[in-house]
């Protein structure tokens, strides 16, 4: 039933959003739609994607069409994962875990948030599989290493530390809704949440929303946990706790939030199995090139050591395989999963990873590629703007 309403009314990732922002309040809608400032980085992070072109070559003819690929020894059925995004829970109840099946059921990685409403030890009893975490450099850094070896005693396979997270960035929408956690219950709010009574009723059952964890750190009251987390942010952040992250850790480690080539070309220096290129959705500094505009200069610096993801504004399966012709190995997504999550939830999820699998596929067939081995900058008519790595 759900996926036949899915199939009618969620066909792109940009009608799966319309179904989500139906369906949450606006103050939940916003917050997880929204960016830093004036969100031109927000914008531009999905129009650039538009300004690179495809030259196929159909007449080399496809029968079945090979998206897999692997990463760190692990075979995935589609060059798309789940990247970390926190309060999942504020969409469906226990969102975490719904979105981990959903990628589970599609055959890739789901990565935990740090601000999960469900634990790190509870994810991988509930679902398992080829789950991924979230970690940051905190203040306390025995909190970190709490974080990490965590992780490592319930099985994650990969760890992403996350390093443009210094300090909160400035969401403009999230002032202008009064964003709290928790929701802050102003006319405006009450309001908007009964005429979202779907959401209004599963929610009501969803019962000790918090930061799950941190409560397993302290008090699990929400409030407490908002305040203590707001305040444990490093912006001295330095190479050092990178290094020190990596001696906890002796599965591979991926470093997200790169933009610079030099800091790439230190990552692996230090030891760094993996490279996300990001600019945090848009959701940090609202002046800072776009992850497909950073993703040449990376791929140079990292010079095919290590992977090199790309997450950030990717909307169809045609910007999956744009990124992966420039040389990224496979993209993440963020908004697209909790919009899944909102509009029905395991199922929406897996129906959002559904649409980049059926994409791909397509334009694939259409261009006549069969692998995405194939697929490298000899299909590409046009490389990003700004972009100073040639065609080759």
């Amino acid at each position: 039933m759900q996926t036949s309403m899915l199939e009618r009314h969620a066909y792109s990732i940009a009608a799966l959003r319309t179904l989500a922002r139906r369906r949450l309040p606006r103050v939940v809608f916003d917050f997880v739609d929204g960016g830093a400032e004036d969100e031109r980085t927000l914008r531009r992070n999905e129009a650039i994607f538009g300004e690179t072109l495809f030259l196929p070559t159909p007449l080399n003819g496809t029968t079945e069409r090979d998206q897999s690929v692997e990463l760190f020894g692990v075979k995935l059925r589609l060059p798309v994962l789940i990247g970390p995004t926190g309060l999942a829970g504020l969409m469906w109840p226990r969102g975490e875990s719904a979105s981990a099946r959903g990628a589970a059921a599609a055959g890739t990685v789901y990565t935990m948030s740090h601000a999960s409403t469900v634990s790190i030890e509870d994810l991988a009893r509930e679902v398992g599989g080829n789950l991924w975490m979230q970690v940051f450099v905190y203040r306390d850094r025995g909190l970190t290493r709490s974080f990490v070896e965590r992780a490592h005693a319930a099985g994650y396979k990969a760890l992403v530390l996350t390093v443009d997270n210094q300090m909160p960035g400035y969401r403009e929408r999230d002032v202008r809704n009064g964003f709290t956690v928790p929701l802050r219950l102003g006319l405006r709010n009450i309001l908007d949440m009964a005429l979202h009574l779907r959401w209004l009723m599963r929610m009501a059952h969803a019962r000790h929303l918090t930061f799950a964890n941190y409560a397993q750190e302290g008090s699990s009251d929400i409030v407490s946990l908002a305040a203590r987390m707001a305040s444990m942010l490093v912006p001295d952040l330095t190479w050092k706790d990178v290094e020190a992250v990596r001696a906890m850790w002796d599965r591979p480690l991926l470093l997200k939030g790169i933009l610079h080539p030099n800091e790439a070309r230190q990552a692996i220096a230090l030891g760094v199995d993996g490279i996300i290129v990001s600019n945090h959705g848009g959701r940090q500094v609202d002046a800072v090139p776009t992850s497909m505009e950073a993703l040449p200069g990376v791929l140079d610096a990292a010079a095919g050591r290590v992977p090199v993801l790309i997450d950030g504004g990717v909307r169809r399966g045609s910007d999956v395989l744009k990124a992966l012709a420039l040389g990224a190995r496979a993209c993440l997504i963020g908004r697209p999963q909790l919009w899944g999550l909102a509009a029905a939830g395991q199922d929406g999820v897996a129906w959002a990873l559904e649409l980049y699998r059926r994409e791909i596929d397509r334009v694939m067939g259409l261009c006549g590629w069969d692998r995405l081995a194939d697929v490298d900058r000899s299909v590409l008519f046009a490389l990003p703007a700004h972009s100073s790595a040639p065609l080759r």
